[in-house]
């Protein structure tokens, strides 16, 4: 019995621990207890996702946490790149609704040691459930570890990802830019949200025209928290530095390719020649017709 006691009194010190050590400081923790690691999300998995309440409600909520000490080997410069593209990727999420799009409850607060927002409860990204358990604690939790997805939650998820996408096309005139199974989260309901709007693009041209999409060319030197992840982006931001709404559709077919090959993307992307890889995906694709 004391062993067990003892087991359990260092597990709680140890979530302890990590709960301090991430978010100690910053704002956020004067309105929302933070409880346990349970996920990780967004580009390259780089923000943690603890469980939470708010304190004057207890409503639960998750509660999203970049720990700047991931990006201690960059240099100051980079550290800023890194820390607007997050930045610029929840503000975007923050200023978005849709029953399709995660929901925003506290926006983003930034400490010295990490930036930290709340919103609607998490079970965890698509990624995590499809195996990538980056950023996770470990042991990883058997309600991830174990987790199946079913072939009707697999078809409506990705319809509601649909839905998301068609709001951003036709009502916002914005292409997402990085729909990968990072970006998607499993609410606590089981319902499919998109996330992640870093590279978000919105269109140059007045509602009542075509939509425009500028792109920027891809930078190789770029820290790559600073980049879409290329295993899920459209061909034409590499080779043509062009963008659109089919862009968008592009990368939720590679995601479905993912979702049924167990969380395996279609195309294996060299990074070191990024170039060279997406003309090998085309003359794959006029391969296969």
């Amino acid at each position: 019995m004391e062993s067990m006691l003892n087991k359990l009194k260092s597990t709680v010190t140890k979530v302890t621990a990590d709960v301090t050590s991430a978010v100690m400081g910053n704002p956020v923790t004067r309105e929302f207890d933070v409880g346990r690691h349970i996920a990780s999300g967004g580009n390259g998995l780089a923000w943690k996702i603890f469980n939470g309440t708010k304190k004057s409600t207890k409503q639960e909520v998750a509660v999203f946490v970049f720990d700047k000490k991931l990006i201690d080997k960059y240099q100051k410069f980079e550290k800023d790149q890194i820390i607007d593209s997050l930045k610029r990727g929840v503000q975007q999420l923050t200023r978005l609704r849709h029953p399709r799009l995660l929901t925003v409850q506290h926006p983003l607060e930034e400490s010295r040691d990490c930036l930290a927002f709340c919103t609607e409860p998490v079970f965890a990204s698509l990624a995590n459930v499809l195996g990538n358990w980056e950023n996770l604690p470990s042991p990883v939790s058997p309600d991830i570890k174990d987790y199946k997805l079913y072939d009707v939650e697999t078809k409506y998820g990705l319809l509601q990802v649909s839905e998301g996408l068609s709001f951003l096309h036709s009502s916002v005139k914005m292409v997402h830019g990085n729909i990968t199974p990072e970006n998607i989260i499993l609410n606590k309901s089981g319902a499919w949200k998109i996330m992640g709007f870093d590279f978000c693009v919105s269109s140059t041209n007045p509602s009542e025209q075509e939509p425009k999409f500028p792109c920027k060319e891809w930078d190789p030197n770029l820290p790559s928290l600073c980049l879409p992840n290329p295993e899920y982006l459209a061909p034409e931001y590499i080779l043509s530095v062009s963008c659109e709404t089919a862009s968008d559709m592009y990368s939720l077919g590679t995601v479905m390719y993912a979702v049924f090959n167990k969380g395996k993307p279609i195309f294996e992307v060299n990074k070191q020649d990024i170039y060279k890889s997406f003309s090998r995906q085309l003359d794959q694709v006029f391969a296969y017709k």
